[in-house]
């Protein structure tokens, strides 16, 4: 009975040690797959954040966008409205101006004073909304500009120093 006491003993140590060793491996296994689920998990949620940023400068993006665009066109259908109105008379452009009197351009004249009202020429008038109609939009264009500087590149680059 001590061989077969002994024998069942060593058996069982076998066993046991063989147990122990499966476990340890099954351990550490688990701790290294832990570990790069970690990793991955940490990657996925920076990705996450990453899209999620992007996301949002995005729609910012779209609405500065929109707004300017909405500017310019308004600023670009009043100054059409305001040629459309001095090409039919309806406004006209105010110059201060002096005008020559006709005595001083004719020696025959007997010196009453006739002075006719100053007016820009037509080229002058179309080339005056011309320039201010792109005045506007170079203002809308920078001030657009501005903003997207101040509201998105300059919060990247504070975001880039935060991490």
């Amino acid at each position: 009975m001590n061989r077969v006491t002994t024998g069942v003993i060593i058996s069982l140590l076998i066993v046991a040690a063989a147990l122990a060793w499966t476990t340890s491996r099954y351990h550490d296994n688990a701790v290294k797959y832990k570990s790069q689920r970690d990793t991955a998990t940490h990657s996925l949620n920076l990705a996450n954040e990453t899209i999620s940023d992007m996301t949002l400068r995005q729609r910012q993006n779209a609405a500065l966008d929109a707004k300017y665009t909405q500017e310019l066109a308004d600023a670009k259908a009043e100054s059409e409205k305001l040629r459309a109105d001095l090409a039919s008379g309806r406004r006209r452009l105010q110059l201060h101006a002096v005008c020559m009197p006709a005595a001083a351009r004719d020696t025959t004249a007997t010196g009453a004073t006739d002075a006719a009202t100053a007016r820009l020429t037509p080229d002058a008038e179309r080339n005056y909304q011309r320039l201010r109609t792109e005045s506007r939009s170079v203002t809308a264009q920078v001030n657009s500009l501005q903003q997207y500087i101040n509201e998105q590149c300059t919060e990247r680059k504070a975001d880039h120093g935060k991490n």
